[in-house]
């Protein structure tokens, strides 16, 4: 073992983790700080504003700044910092029974007037054995909430076990390119509003979705992490078969 380890921290009472078995999701206020979300903001800004952009960050410059980045720990280090959070770490250990390992990470823009993503199921799209997968989803301004695009979840619904998903219906409000839940009444769903610095974890069979940012002015972005137990593994996707660990 690297001699450097350190045991992760217990940031979750038992309280709090018997509200994740039972809903699926736990919110944790101010899990990182105000000044480390506003330093690796403008790190993500400058990024995308280099000529020319990194290859792994490159897409079309009319989009370099609405366009998410996709897996940035694997490419930079600011971003695997993050990525380790030691309340992250910690409350992934106390929800897992074991440490966790990231295998996706993504920073949301969601500019004024950009569409949400519907109803889904993170399994759906990340298969893994065992079924192990948790979201860290950080707020990265300070208010999240219903007009600029807060995600919503269905309490419960990770108990349901992997829905059929089919087209999107409501292509005015969500992104035409993923796909939805089928078999289930998604009206239940309710906001989860944030502030900067706080951490929503969610289990990957929760139905959750967002909405479209309907803001004149105001963005919501956001650093989106999915970890797996260090026994499990990834099936299907050969992207996202790297386990990076959290210490």
């Amino acid at each position: 073992m690297n001699e450097t380890f350190t045991a992760p921290l217990k940031p979750l009472t038992e309280e709090q983790i018997e509200f994740f078995r039972e809903q699926g999701y736990f919110l944790y206020k101010k899990g990182m700080s105000e000044d480390l979300i506003d330093a690796f903001n403008g790190h993500v800004y400058d990024i995308r504003n280099q000529s020319p952009m990194p290859e792994w960050a490159a897409c079309e410059e009319s989009k370099k700044y609405s366009l998410r980045l996709f897996n940035p720990h694997k490419h930079d280090s600011f971003s695997r910092q993050l990525m380790k959070n030691a309340i992250v770490r910690g409350a992934l250990a106390q929800l897992m029974g074991k440490e966790a390992v990231c295998v996706q990470s993504m920073y949301f823009y969601k500019e004024p007037g950009s569409p949400g993503q519907a109803s889904h199921q993170d399994y759906y799209y990340i298969k893994n054995d065992p079924m192990t997968m948790i979201a860290a989803w950080t707020a990265m301004e300070e208010s999240v909430d219903v007009e600029n695009g807060c995600l919503w979840v269905m309490p419960g619904t990770h108990k349901l076990g992997l829905l059929p998903h089919g087209a999107v219906k409501n292509l005015e409000e969500h992104e035409h390119w993923t796909e939805e839940t089928e078999g289930v009444d998604t009206t239940h769903q309710i906001p989860v509003q944030m502030e900067k610095g706080d951490i929503l974890f969610f289990s990957e069979l929760l139905i959750h979705s967002s909405n479209k940012n309907r803001s004149p002015d105001r963005w919501r972005r956001s650093y989106v992490c999915h970890y797996i137990r260090e026994d499990s593994n990834v099936l299907h996707r050969e992207d996202l078969r790297q386990k990076y660990p959290l210490y």
